[in-house]
């Protein structure tokens, strides 16, 4: 019904067809009586549709245009491959897959518009067709049914073929608009308001339904030994009256231990065997009576020795008992008990303990049977009389009951009589603390203690927990909590009016101030270009006028002098690859060989010549175009040789490159380079910056292009700084946005330069990025343990490398520009605000604003990446940056314990 409203249409070839179609093939089938479906008949909808058919027109209409259908199928398998597809086309036969030929009578009662009506007479004659037991024999669920079908009945099916007609993929647009329907009549709580410490454990019940995604197979092969689980016990022939009205049913009784749970399943044997038959297998209605049990549910075993075996009922937390295991003759329940008590260490015990006993082993322990008051029997009689029945209590010492967090909760410390006689009615106390026998005041006392030592437990084992989340996460966020209203509300953000107050006179404004004015409500657009030199460190806060001129002159001359730099070395690549390409095409034209000029090329590129006024061959080119810093003879790190105003390419290629200083006095990296060297080093890069910088952005109208060769000696001047780590992809995007706002080269260059300090890092030749992926898994496994299941089951995608290109450009390519300016000026202001790391945070709540979305959807790696991708530039990024506040603040809540 979805699909019919996004799409406008629904389409024949949709899986969605074929899951519903084997959903309700299901709901058909189940509790369908033998002979209604035919004893011999392998296809019982087949059978079922053709008996409803002798008495239901439409449905006898439905199985002529099926057997007919089915007959051509037939025929058509039975060809030659190229006769089946004139075949089909004759016979305007579709072209219908596996899945749609096993569900092909739903299938096309469904497209026949018939399927509410045959489903409707099936509700109203179910007494004729189906067990009691039956879905449709339900008064309620089965009329349910078939007035749910009138909807999809009514719909139109088209095998119209369309662009995007396979609908096996949702797109991301699809899932946000289904889930806006969701929701709309269906609100859930917002990650917003999820609880500090999310400690959240999925509850499974005592039936099949937290094996819903398994198939029937699978979940019998999880019964024995596997990778995931360890088998400590198993035992056949176990019997369980899953019902009143039923008699006992043999099954196979499993106990396992996975690293965080045990769990305790009973299957019949009809499914163990397979006894149902292969078609029946996975609607069997005995997967009804199967059984889950997680032991951390359960809270005393009752059990009960016999002379035909022993007997074991499992009483979980709410008092509800779950139906008895009946065990065998032979010691199979002491066996039962030793298995449990071993899975349950070191963190869970037996209360009483069994006994160990030379020669035999584990046995039950040594209790007296107690006799009622005012028996004659004497004394010894009641010694050596023992105790058949136990009751055993399973303990978590350090860990908090349920029940005695209620009771702490409420301020029930004395316990009166009425809650004794609740708590023994519910056989919540132990024998020896029964009412006849035990004084009020002992009762009493004997609850108050164990209330409290459970209270105390749970509160210590909380406290250790939270101990080790402070370690983990205290380093990602700052500890002073920066409110978002004091002094004043910082909802505007950053104006123009209050930044020319600060500008009138620094000292209106302390820096802290103006930055949680950026962090709360960012910078407004007009001021950004002079907001963003002082958020980058390009000037420091209290700078006068006269002082960012002074420094903007040293930036611009440093700049100049940079280009000039590389413009010289770029000069001698593009004469290399010029010569180069000259001797090539001399190579096609004449066929000669190339010995003699490769090797006069390579002396031309390895010598700088000394000599102007010779008669040699040496090239000359302008003083202002080559690096001022090449050495020469005898002049290390000198100053190279100036000739008439020129200066002649070198000659020796052992001359090393002297280091230049920058400014701030830090070295340039191209020192300690020969000239081969550096020549080779900067023609890779050059090509890489030119390549990038054609395709940058190329659809945003700033980048004409004159402002794109800006971003090329912007880049290539960085570089030259930077020879030694190179030009990496990825960085002309963390340019760009920079060189729009700021629409200067020099100035631009120095931002870029600050920005890279902690952004270079993140390229490959850092080691931030794996930092990042650790400490997303930290956040959200503590922030929001549930979607962190999710993730860790369905390939284990928590290594989070679909944040990989989120991390490395600072979200650019997942926003639009106006919304990158707000996110990057909001993380600059959060070093000093919030967190040195809000990244991280960003990162979570971009997750978190599409959790449910994930969740709803199950899904995988492959599919997460799929849907951010299409999600690019489409964000609501004034709520993602909302989220990414409050998750800030949780973090530093949960650490200070507020």
């Amino acid at each position: 019904m979805e699909e019919s409203v996004t799409r406008k249409f629904v389409h024949e070839d949709s899986s969605h067809i074929i899951s519903f179609c084997a959903a309700i093939e299901a709901c058909v089938l189940h509790g369908l009586k033998r002979r209604a479906a035919g004893f011999l008949r392998s296809n019982k909808i087949a059978a079922l549709f053709m008996k409803v058919g002798k008495s239901f027109p439409p449905a006898e209409e439905l199985s002529r245009k099926v057997q007919d259908l089915e007959q051509l199928i037939e025929n058509v398998r039975n060809q030659s491959p190229g006769v089946q597809e004139s075949t089909r086309k004759a016979s305007k036969l579709p072209s219908l897959s596996p899945q749609a030929i096993k569900h092909l009578w739903i299938r096309t009662a469904l497209f026949e518009k018939v399927l509410d009506k045959i489903v409707l007479h099936l509700v109203e004659n179910s007494s004729k067709y189906y067990e009691k037991e039956a879905l449709l024999m339900d008064p309620v669920d089965g009329p349910i049914l078939a007035s749910l079908l009138v909807g999809p009945c009514a719909l139109e099916y088209t095998k119209m073929k369309t662009a995007d007609h396979f609908w096996t993929d949702p797109s991301a647009d699809e899932l946000v608009q289904r889930h806006r329907i969701h929701s709309s009549h269906c609100r859930q709580d917002s990650p917003t308001k999820r609880p500090a410490l999310c400690i959240q454990k999925r509850h499974s019940s005592g039936s099949m339904d937290d094996r819903l995604s398994l198939s029937a197979r699978d979940y019998v092969e999880s019964l024995h030994q596997n990778s995931r689980a360890t088998l400590l016990y198993g035992k056949n022939n176990v019997l369980v009256q899953p019902r009143d009205d039923m008699e006992s049913i043999p099954g196979y009784l499993s106990l396992h231990q996975t690293a965080d749970v045990m769990t305790l399943k009973w299957t019949p044997n009809q499914l163990m065997n397979g006894s149902v038959g292969d078609l029946d297998y996975e609607k069997s209605i005995y997967w009804d009576y199967a059984m889950t049990i997680r032991l951390e549910d359960i809270v005393y075993l009752h059990c009960h020795q016999q002379d035909s075996g022993g007997t074991v009922v499992l009483v979980s937390q709410d008092g509800i008992q779950r139906p008895p295991l009946r065990f065998p003759k032979g010691g199979h329940l002491l066996q039962f008990l030793s298995c449990l008590e071993n899975g349950l260490l070191p963190h869970g015990q037996l209360d009483p303990p069994l006994w160990s006993q030379r020669g035999k082993g584990k046995v039950f322990p040594k209790l007296k049977k107690r006799s009622p008051q005012g028996s004659s029997e004497s004394a010894s009689d009641k010694e050596e009389e023992e105790a058949t029945d136990y009751v055993f209590r399973i303990l978590y010492p350090g860990l908090q009951s349920e029940f005695g967090k209620y009771i702490l909760k409420n301020g029930i410390i004395a316990c009166g009589v009425s809650i004794l006689w609740f708590l023994t009615g519910l056989q919540l106390l132990p024998p020896s603390l029964s009412l006849p026998r035990a004084p009020l005041k002992l009762l009493c006392d004997n609850m108050k203690y164990q209330i409290l030592s459970r209270a105390f437990y749970g509160w210590l084992a909380y406290c250790r927990h939270l101990s080790t989340v402070r370690t983990h996460l205290s380093a990602l966020v700052n500890h002073d909590i920066v409110s978002p209203s004091v002094p004043c509300s910082a909802s505007q953000g950053l104006t123009a009016e209050v930044w020319e107050m600060f500008l009138q006179d620094s000292t209106s404004y302390e820096e802290k101030e103006l930055l949680r004015l950026v962090y709360f409500g960012g910078v407004q657009h007009e001021i950004r270009k002079a907001v963003w030199p002082f958020l980058l460190g390009h000037y420091r806060f209290g700078m006068s006028e006269a002082e960012r001129k002074q420094v903007d002159s040293q930036t611009r001359a440093c700049y100049e002098q940079t280009m000039a730099e590389w413009l010289g070395c770029e000069a001698i690549v593009r004469q290399r690859e010029k010569e180069s390409h000259a001797a090539a095409l001399a190579k096609c034209s004449s066929g000669a060989s190339l010995d003699s000029h490769m090797e006069h090329m390579m002396h031309q590129d390895s010598t700088i010549s000394n000599d102007v006024s010779g008669g040699g061959e040496s090239r000359s080119i302008g003083i202002e175009s080559v690096p001022r810093w090449f050495a020469g003879p005898g002049q290390p790190g000198g100053t190279p040789h100036h000739q008439q105003g020129g200066i002649s390419v070198y000659s020796g290629c052992d001359r090393q490159l002297a280091r230049p200083q920058a400014r701030d006095g830090e070295p340039v990296p191209a020192a300690g380079f020969t000239l081969p060297e550096l020549l080779d080093m900067y023609t890779v890069n050059l090509h890489r910056i030119e390549k990038d910088v054609q395709r940058c952005d190329r659809n945003y109208w700033y980048f004409s292009p004159a402002n794109l060769e800006k971003l090329r000696n912007i880049m290539c001047s960085y570089i030259w700084h930077h020879i030694d780590i190179g030009y990496v992809q990825g960085m002309c995007d963390l340019l760009a946005p920079l060189l729009v706002i700021l629409d200067d080269e020099a100035i631009a260059f120095s931002c870029f330069t600050e920005l890279m300090k902690r952004m270079n890092q993140n390229f490959p030749h850092g080691g931030a990025m794996d930092t990042h992926f650790a400490n997303m898994r930290s956040l959200i496994q503590i922030l929001d343990s549930e979607l962190f299941e999710l993730m860790h089951q369905n390939g284990d995608y928590t290594h989070f490398y679909f944040c990989y290109r989120w991390f490395l450009l600072d979200f650019k390519r997942e926003l639009v520009y106006n919304d990158v300016f707000s996110v990057w000026e909001t993380i600059w202001a959060a070093a000093q605000i919030s967190s040195s790391h809000y990244v991280l945070f960003i990162a979570l709540a971009l997750v978190e604003v599409y959790r449910d979305i994930i969740l709803e959807n199950n899904m995988d790696f492959t599919d997460i990446i799929k849907f951010f991708n299409e999600m690019a530039e489409r964000h609501n990024t004034q709520q993602v940056l909302k989220l990414a506040r409050d998750l800030v603040y949780k973090v530093q809540t949960l650490i200070e314990n507020k």
